[in-house]
């Protein structure tokens, strides 16, 4: 049976074009006509929700939050769980738990988009837990936007945890490509065996923003793996920060990559940390941090393109 504060939910709520343009950016849903398990989330309040079968959405009663439970076995259903934010002065606080089943297979559509256009500041800080059960695979894409015209600030602080069951799988890709004035990402993560985890991240910061990324991986399952891979490109004033920490405490392999275009008087730090506590424990890090390279502008610009139409064809490759 489904429980009264899910009914409550299983309504539609007219949505302006401000409120639909914020959720196609982030989640692709800007009609509002969805199917499958979902919950949408504006201004600290959750303003659409429904459940399937093998998916179920139920209030949290202690924070602010949701705990979405997926029932083993089942096989590539999506769930949305997208957050809007359009109150300028707002801060919201958000704690989202993920119980997979075994052997389920979902995606999850996450990512806040924050409309500002305002002196005051507007925040969301997403806590995400994931625990997997043995077998179970999920691909969890998260987008963050931010957009407006006033001169309060667009923060968004995600913090994702993980813990992977034995033979689970999860796969992230988080983006951030335009309008968020600061952010702090943070994803820690618990591999037991036989699991893998990847990540993919892809950033571009421009005039005054910053953005740092924390990574932390403790591999102690037996054959567990992780590789993360971010991509990103700094440009105007904007200052980035790659912080990734490792730990191999059983046969395991970490393969960790992080990629920078620097422009103008922008700033990039990559700081590695990878930790071998078990002789059998293969940890690789590469950083590259750099300008374009001349002749990609001298190859594209031969071919009609203006120089600011090569460097912006070259940001878009790398970024996709």
């Amino acid at each position: 049976m489904v429980s009264q504060d899910v009914l409550s939910f299983q309504r539609r709520i007219a949505m302006n074009k401000l409120e639909k343009d914020l959720l196609k950016e982030i989640a692709d849903i800007g009609d509002g006509n969805l199917t499958g398990a979902y919950n949408i989330r504006e201004n600290g309040k959750g303003i659409q929700r429904q459940v399937t079968e093998n998916v179920n959405i139920v209030t949290k009663t202690d924070v602010s939050g949701i705990d979405i439970f997926v029932k083993e076995n089942t096989k590539f259903e999506i769930v949305h769980i997208p957050v809007i934010l359009t109150q300028s002065g707002l801060k919201d606080v958000v704690y989202n738990d993920f119980y997979i089943g075994k052997n389920a297979n979902v995606i999850i559509i996450a990512g806040c988009g924050i409309h500002n256009d305002e002196h005051k500041d507007s925040q969301h800080d997403g806590i995400h837990r994931f625990f997997l059960e043995e077998g179970a695979r999920v691909k969890y894409i998260e987008k963050h936007y931010g957009e407006g015209s006033g001169t309060g600030k667009r923060i968004l602080n995600p913090v994702t945890e993980v813990t992977l069951k034995d033979g689970s799988t999860m796969e992230m890709q988080t983006t951030q490509i335009r309008g968020v004035d600061s952010t702090i990402r943070t994803t820690n993560a618990n591999l037991y065996d036989n699991t893998s985890l990847v990540i993919t991240e892809k950033i571009m910061t421009h005039a005054e923003q910053v953005a740092k990324t924390i990574f932390n991986v403790e591999l102690n399952g037996k054959n567990s793996s992780t590789h993360v891979t971010s991509r990103s490109v700094a440009t105007e004033n904007s200052k980035q920060e790659f912080i990734s920490k490792v730990y191999g405490n059983n046969q395991c392999f970490a393969h960790v990559e992080c990629d920078a275009i620097i422009k103008d008087s922008a700033k990039v730090t990559s700081t590695p940390e990878i930790t071998a506590n078990n002789i059998d424990a293969n940890l690789i890090h590469e950083a590259a941090i750099g300008k374009i390279a001349g002749e990609q502008l001298v190859k594209l610009m031969t071919l009609g393109l203006t120089e600011k139409e090569a460097e912006d064809a070259i940001i878009n490759g790398f970024l996709k």
